[in-house]
This record gives structure tokens, sequence and C-alpha cells, in this order.
């Protein structure tokens, strides 16, 4: 599918008024062929994006943007529990939508979106900006090396003293801990297919749950379709005293450990240092890639069929930790 026909600029609009939001707003009006028109958000923190950018109009709700007749491309970075929403009605209203993870919380909303963007021949694309990274790439490189795969590892703990007053520690506006990080099951997925068992365990703290938690920490455990097994954990708050991004894959050959950006392939010839530099930029290089897709037709770096497994993963991760039992997809 493509949209090189498209008029320029391209007419844009941001639902959001958050980090991402500002981080979108200065990366698109960096671009000539890009006018941004409208943003909603808070309306004191979208006010002051829209000057800082030029950015002409400042609404407080989504609902009267994404219905804009002068916008044609519509960037979600509002809070995770909206987003089906507004992608939704963004799509209905015949918008070209990007939107950062995830697409929704419920796997059935997100194939209705996906099955609606398609329908209506729109862009619905999803951010992983993590599959663009130096990690992954690297891993994608060398994983033949390894032999057969058997097991990965994929955690992260993100320190957090005290907890900020944010969304992203609000459960019903952040969503299922492995939803809202689907981009941890997402990098795994897209290295080893279909996932067929699942189960998992989430434990919150926090005087003031279920509203509002202080620390998580949600593993889940993945049985593949091709024998991988996977540890997944994705842990945060002011119960955890070390910061840790850990990817582990181990072979029948070898292995590859990555700690932050620095890596390693081991072998029985030996130890190869590997060095995934920096995570600084690829937001713009996300940005970029839709925008080529959308200008000239070249592929996207993600694809439908992997979020929406990734997103089925998620759910039955959440089922299972809610049942206590092993859930098969």
């Amino acid at each position: 599918m493509t949209y090189a026909s498209l008029n320029q600029p391209l007419r844009v609009g941001i639902v959001g008024s958050g980090f991402v939001a500002k981080l979108r707003a200065e990366i698109l009006s960096q671009d000539a062929r890009i006018k941004l028109v409208a943003i909603a958000g808070t309306p004191e923190k979208a006010q002051a994006i829209a000057q800082e950018f030029n950015i002409p109009k400042v609404h407080q709700y989504w609902s009267e943007l994404v219905v804009r007749p002068d916008v044609d491309l519509v960037v979600v970075c509002n809070v995770n529990r909206d987003h089906g929403a507004v992608v939704g009605q963004a799509l209905r209203s015949g918008k070209h939508v990007i939107v950062e993870y995830p697409l929704s919380f419920n796997l059935a909303e997100a194939e209705e979106l996906v099955k609606l963007a398609q329908q209506q021949n729109l862009l619905l694309h999803v951010e992983h900006i993590e599959l663009l990274g130096g990690v992954h790439q690297l891993v994608m490189e060398h994983l033949a090396k390894v032999g057969t795969p058997f097991y990965a590892r994929y955690s992260t703990k993100s320190p957090q003293r005290p907890v900020p007053d944010k969304w992203t520690y609000k459960p019903d506006l952040f969503g299922f801990p492995l939803t809202a990080a689907v981009s941890r099951l997402n990098r795994i997925i897209v290295l080893f297919g279909k996932v067929k068992a699942v189960s998992c365990q989430l434990r919150y703290s926090g005087a003031n749950l279920p509203h509002h938690f202080t620390s998580c920490v949600c593993n889940a455990q993945l049985q593949f379709e091709n024998g991988v097994i996977a540890d997944i954990s994705y842990s945060k708050g002011e119960n955890f005293w070390q910061p840790e991004r850990i990817m582990e894959l181990q072979g029948s050959q070898g292995a590859l450990i990555f700690s932050a950006d620095k890596g390693k392939l081991i072998t029985a010839d030996g130890e190869m240092e590997l060095d995934a530099g920096t995570t600084r930029g690829l937001f713009k290089k996300d940005t970029e890639n839709v925008l080529s897709h959308l200008f000239t037709g070249t592929p996207l770096y993600t694809n439908h069929e992997s979020i929406l497994h990734s997103l089925a993963v998620a759910n039955a991760a959440e089922k299972a930790a809610a049942t206590n039992q092993i859930v098969m997809l």
C-alpha cells in the first residue's frame, strides 16, 4: 500500500502534551514536507508546545482535533488508556495515524482498528522504536551465530524515588504493565515468531492502590511454537535500587548478552564485544521511516501482524496473572 501521491505539505495534528508529544512536534517542525496545524492536550502544556513550534491551534479535547478538515495525519501520544478511542475516531474521520504503543489495551479493539485502516486505505503506524535501536539491530545481525536458540530473557528495572504523580503510575491510565510496555514482548516476538503459552506474575506496591502504585514488578514466561522459552520482566518504582536493561539469548552454538548498550557474542571461538551505541535519535528515525513510507512508499519497519500478536500475548499475560494459570494462545 502506498500513499505516495500525498499532497505536500502534509498537515499534522498532535494529540498529547507530554514529553513524547513535544519531541514529535520538534522533529516534525524540522521537516519541510510537514505543516503542524493543531495540538490537543492539557491546556498550559499544549499551549507551551504550540508557542515553541508555531502550532496555530490548541484544543483542550482531542475529539475536536481529530475531526478537523485541515488535518491529514494525527499523531497520538496521550495516555495509554485513550489510544484506541483516539485512533478509531481519527481513522473514521479519514486521517492517517501514528500512535505510540500500545495501539489499544484490548486485542479485539486493536484488530478492529487495523481492519478499519485497511478498509479506508489509511496509514496506521504503531511506534516500536526499540526495533530501530542498536541492541535489536546487533541481535538480528548476529542471531544466526548462536545456532538454534532455546532461551531468551529481557529484563528492565527502573528505580524511581520518589515516584512522580504521573499517569504512568496509575493502572487505569497506564494499563497492565506488559500491555503498557508491549514493546518488551514485541522485540522477542519479532525474533522468534508465535507464542503458544504464557504464564505471568504481577505485584503492585503503594498506599493508594489500586489507583496509584509506587512500585510494580511484572514477570512473564513465554513458550514459543518453535521451542524457545523466554522470561520477560518489567519492574519500576521506589522498591528498586539499581537500574537494569538486560537482553540475553542462549543458543546451541553460543549466546548474545547485552547489558544496557554494551554486549557480547560468546561462542566456542571466544568472545566478541558489541557496542549498540546510543538510544538517542530513535523517535527521529521512526518519524523519518513513516514519512518516507507515506511520501515514497518505502516499507515500514513494523508490521501489524507482530503488533497484534504481541498484544494477544500481553492480554494472555494479564489473564494469567489474574488467574494464576498458564494461558494457551
